[in-house]
């Protein structure tokens, strides 16, 4: 799994994920939010960090033996890394509780991630690593899950998820973003929420939307341009 740029990684702590998925709409990207996925509390942490997949499949009862996926999941999370799960969108029964969670956090994981639920959610929380959720599950896996594979492409909350992806998560939810273009999408990100700061201060002044935003004229941005030199930006 390749390494996130340290300037990338810190940049996409800073970038809202409205931002982000506004940027990869502009480049043809238009389903990468994990729609219904939320953070467990709107005070966690932001989570960057490239995916590690993780599958479940219906459970059936007396047609499968006990499967070390899951757990072998938690070991092999890369430090740095976002544990994703494909629930299937299914929260009657956890994908996880605070001692998997509590896990993932002590080898240096970056997250969880998963559109069925997670149990236990006050010792979730009390670990301190970032996790999104559908909803709380207090049931336990087995009883709507089986833990089928890792480290293949899956899908999330409809959103097609591969190995090394890279995910960020705000108080907003999760968004997706491929490896191979998260620098320059940065980049631009950054670019845009400058953008945002000048027109959220020009509007609070009075300033019309036209011209202003969501297409900025040639008259705002003079404007903008100045306003950055006064700010030295």
């Amino acid at each position: 799994m390749a390494e996130l740029n340290p300037a990338t990684r810190e940049a996409l702590t800073r970038i809202g994920t409205s931002t982000l998925t506004g940027v990869l709409n502009r480049r043809g990207l238009t389903n990468m939010y994990l729609h219904g996925v939320m953070p467990i509390r709107p005070d966690i942490p932001r989570l960057v960090g490239p995916a590690f997949t993780m599958r479940f499949i219906p459970a059936r009862p007396g047609a499968q033996v006990r499967s070390n996926i899951q757990p072998r999941a938690m070991e092999e999370c890369p430090p740095g890394a976002v544990l994703v799960v494909d629930s299937r969108g299914d929260a009657r029964a956890a994908s996880a509780g605070d001692l998997y969670v509590g896990r993932l956090k002590a080898r240096g994981c970056a997250g969880i991630v998963t559109d069925g639920g997670l149990r236990d959610t006050e010792g979730v929380y009390k670990t301190g690593l970032p996790a999104y959720h559908k909803s709380p599950s207090s049931p336990p896996s087995p009883i709507v899950h089986f833990p089928c594979d890792l480290g293949l492409p899956i899908g999330c909350a409809g959103v097609a998820v591969y190995p090394g992806d890279i995910m960020v998560g705000d108080c907003d939810g999760v968004v997706v973003i491929p490896p191979d273009i998260v620098d320059e999408v940065a980049e631009e990100c950054l670019s845009t929420q400058l953008y945002e700061e000048f027109a959220e201060e020009e509007v609070a002044r009075g300033r019309a939307l036209p011209g202003l935003f969501p297409v900025a004229g040639e008259e705002a941005k003079r404007d903008f341009e100045a306003w950055k030199k006064a700010r030295g930006r």
